[in-house]
């Protein structure tokens, strides 16, 4: 066997064993309870944060209206620099100005960031009820470990 036809042998070798590792299945055993509380704790978070979306997003709102107004203030104080300088009148009177400055021309302030997630309404009845259903189910089990597969199904909740 020559040097070249090794390594080919090497690459085949290694290319199933990459297949093998991929397809395992790895078994997890963790306690009905801990389950059952994980999705109560997640639960509860995500009613709170429904409850408060509409705050947060009005505080959001405010934040990211102030930051283009100060956005504003310092690129006008820029203007004479203003490059692909334009000004619209809309059909309903009223004044579309916008242009460019050269990267470096002003230092931008910290934009502000969301911290917390919103959800749709359908989206929020839809996670509500299957966390609910899973529960339910959870708590009717006679079982004292949850199996691999019913993990993965509600694993995006813990």
């Amino acid at each position: 066997m020559s040097v070249g036809s090794a390594t080919i042998l090497s690459n085949k070798t290694n290319k199933r064993k990459e297949k093998m590792s991929r397809g395992k299945a790895i078994n997890v055993k963790i306690a009905t309870t801990k389950v059952i509380k994980a999705l109560e704790t997640k639960l509860a978070q995500l009613q709170k944060d429904k409850a408060n979306q509409k705050v947060n997003e009005e505080k959001f709102s405010k934040a990211q209206e102030k930051y283009n107004k100060e956005v504003a203030k310092l690129a006008l104080a820029q203007i004479s620099k203003a490059e692909d300088l334009s000004a619209h009148t809309r059909y309903n009177g009223e004044i579309n100005v916008s242009f460019s400055l050269p990267k470096g021309t002003i230092e931008l302030p910290k934009e502000p960031e969301k911290d917390f997630e919103s959800f749709h309404d359908w989206q929020y009845k839809e996670m509500v009820e299957e966390i609910e259903n899973a529960i339910r189910i959870l708590k009717m089990t006679d079982e004292e470990v949850v199996s691999t597969s019913t993990y993965n199904a509600i694993a995006r909740y813990l």
